[in-house]
């Protein structure tokens, strides 16, 4: 059974940086496509940057150029590098695993960050 456990949120002023983690438990990492996706209060969950099995990465529009998705095969980890934080990024932040296999999806519980000086 695949878990996803967020990490690295918190409160961090406009301009600052934030990186969160995703680990991932059970087996098979490498079959994933691994994603971040953000929830603002009173909007619904977007996108914010997906990485492939091969390492090739999409990102939102809005996060171009500042933000970083990697992901580590031997740690079965997945990372958001986030920086010049802007107040519109505050959100829940939550990790996708995506099957290659069998098109099965797993969100984990999601980790807030929050931009305010």
């Amino acid at each position: 059974q695949v878990q996803l456990v967020e990490s690295g949120g918190g409160l961090v002023q406009p301009g600052g940086s934030l990186r969160l983690s995703c680990a991932f438990s059970g087996s098979g990492f490498m079959f994933y496509v691994m994603g971040w996706y953000r929830q603002a209060p009173g909007k619904q969950r977007e996108l914010v940057a997906t990485i492939n099995t091969r390492g090739s990465t999409n990102y939102a529009d809005s996060v171009k150029g500042r933000f970083t998705i990697s992901r580590d095969n031997a740690k079965n980890t997945v990372y958001l590098q986030m920086n010049s934080l802007k107040p519109e990024d505050t959100a829940v932040y939550y990790c996708n695993a995506a099957s290659i296999l069998d098109s099965s999806t797993r969100w984990g519980q999601g980790t807030q960050v929050t931009v305010s000086s």
